[in-house]
């Protein structure tokens, strides 16, 4: 079955079960638009332009920490930069100077709006934030954007990085003040992950930032490989080998493997044969045969009460999958995605 179908019928699983509209839904949202690209589907492109025309005021919105989603995030800037919706010039500029203005840290990182004072900063906000200014700074010619796009990732991954073992812890802060998280979790690595890969997608090649993208995306691509399960997933807890296969993780690991196999940054020998075991295994582990999901983490942020908060031991107990969790759809639709951009046309079903 050729991957870019599994990835249009994994968000036909997804809308069925509920509206697509909180952070999840719109990455789902973007990975449907570059699955409609990939098969050159102008129907199926209209209707992902469909889907975008609902926001802001088709939907109602949820709690959003940042405002751009209500206007469909990456999936709308991402639109915006390919030429889909030209329309949407004013709106996407306005919500990119309105990221500008976002709550930060002392040390200049987007942080939880609600609590300022307690500066707490988690690598979820990398994709929120990333790849909107990326896609919007792009497409509007704005240095302002891609800087701050490239600014917050590399600080982010910078400063929750185990320098033991070049993974991400997921927050700081949350647990106590100055504490990190003690987790190298599956999604939270993909978070970190997914953005620094769009960077080097999307930079140009004479950007100033690339070489300094280039190397933190290459480190982390080397902390991850050597914990690929041997049925081609990572674990929810990544260097723990009693930690479950992780279904959300491993999606926004192999995009970002895929990625850097065709950008030429990651070595074909080395990566290329644990990306097409990842690939098979989220298709025959992680997606069911009629396109329901299994094995993904169900929603995280430092888990656990007092001394057990953010521990390693919450992670893994306290955060158990289930089938159709919203969290996994966009991920695998990524994982598919970049499966065929790299000559895989065909998986068993």
């Amino acid at each position: 079955m050729n991957p870019l179908y599994i990835s249009q019928k994994l968000y036909e699983q997804f809308e069925h079960l509920q509206e697509v509209k909180h952070y999840y839904g719109v990455l789902a949202i973007c990975a449907l638009i570059m699955t409609a690209e990939e098969k050159r589907d102008p129907v199926l492109l209209e209707k992902c332009r469909t889907i975008l025309s609902r926001f802001p005021d088709g939907i109602s919105h949820p709690r959003y920490n940042f405002p751009s989603y209500g206007i469909g995030g990456n999936a709308r800037a991402y639109a915006f930069l390919q030429g889909y919706c030209p329309e949407d010039k004013e709106l996407v500029r306005e919500y990119a100077e309105e990221m500008l203005t976002a709550t930060r840290d002392h040390n200049g990182i987007m942080c939880l709006p609600g609590e300022p004072e307690q500066e707490k900063i988690w690598i979820d906000v990398a994709t929120a934030v990333t790849p909107f200014l990326l896609y919007s700074g792009l497409a509007l010619g704005e240095a302002r954007y891609v800087d701050e796009a490239v600014r917050q990732c590399l600080l982010m991954v910078a400063e929750l990085r185990d320098p033991e073992n070049g993974l991400l812890h997921q927050s700081k802060n949350f647990a106590a003040p100055g504490a990190y998280s003690q987790d190298h979790w599956s999604r939270g690595n993909g978070w970190g992950y997914f953005p620094l890969a769009e960077l080097v997608r999307l930079l140009p090649a004479d950007s100033r930032h690339r070489s300094q993208v280039e190397r933190a995306f290459t480190d982390l691509s080397q902390a991850l490989l050597p914990h690929q399960s041997k049925r081609g997933l990572w674990r929810q807890e990544i260097p723990f080998p009693y930690s479950y296969e992780e279904t959300s993780g491993t999606g926004l690991i192999l995009y970002g493997m895929g990625v850097g196999l065709r950008m030429g940054l990651l070595d074909r020998e080395t990566y290329g044969p644990a990306f097409r075991r990842g690939v098979e295994g989220l298709n025959l582990y992680s997606i069911n045969p009629d396109f329901s999901t299994e094995l993904s983490c169900p929603s995280c942020l430092s888990p656990g009460e007092g001394e057990e908060k953010g521990t390693v031991l919450a992670y893994v107990t306290l955060r158990l999958p289930y089938r159709n969790e919203c969290h996994s759809f966009a991920p695998l639709m990524l994982a598919m995605v970049e499966a065929y951009r790299n000559g895989i046309v065909e998986l068993p079903r």
